[in-house]
């Protein structure tokens, strides 16, 4: 594949620390939640970074699923999804991560909004990336009824 574009961050200190990316246009500080035994101090932390990140690319890749749906890309008009990252342990010092993903699309009925899930599930980076690593769950939220 043609590398289009890299992305460079360095986090300093941890999960207490910061992390700036090379063009300084991110700069955050970092703290740690309290349900994961923090001070849930002011910073982000790196899972809603991955939030983020995900829900992000995901809307953005939806648009190419709703196309192979034979809809237009302004079926999207008015959506937006969530994505939430569930950080996961099991004892002593095993971790690992799930995401719930949650598409509100008022322009698509029930069984389109499922359908451009999928879709985009099967063409999103992050979806590609953690494909077959970690847990992530499709949800529609909210959709158009249908006549």
């Amino acid at each position: 594949m043609q590398r289009l574009y890299t992305a460079e961050a360095t986090a300093y200190g941890a999960r207490t620390g910061a992390v700036v990316t090379s063009d300084e246009k991110l700069d955050l500080e970092l703290s740690r939640p309290a349900g994961m035994g923090g001070d849930d101090g002011p910073g982000t932390n790196p899972e809603q970074l991955f939030a983020a990140g995900y829900a992000a690319c995901f809307h953005s890749a939806m648009r190419h699923a709703v196309r192979e749906m034979g809809l237009s890309p302004r079926a999207l008009d008015g959506s937006h999804v969530t994505a939430r990252v569930h950080f996961l342990k099991e004892p002593p010092i095993d971790f690992g991560l799930a995401v719930e993903l949650e598409l509100t699309a008022p322009g698509l009925d029930a069984d389109q909004a499922l359908t451009a899930m999928e879709l985009t599930h099967q063409i999103c980076p992050y979806s590609k990336a953690t494909m077959g690593n970690i847990e992530v769950d499709l949800q529609v939220a909210e959709a158009a009824p249908v006549d």
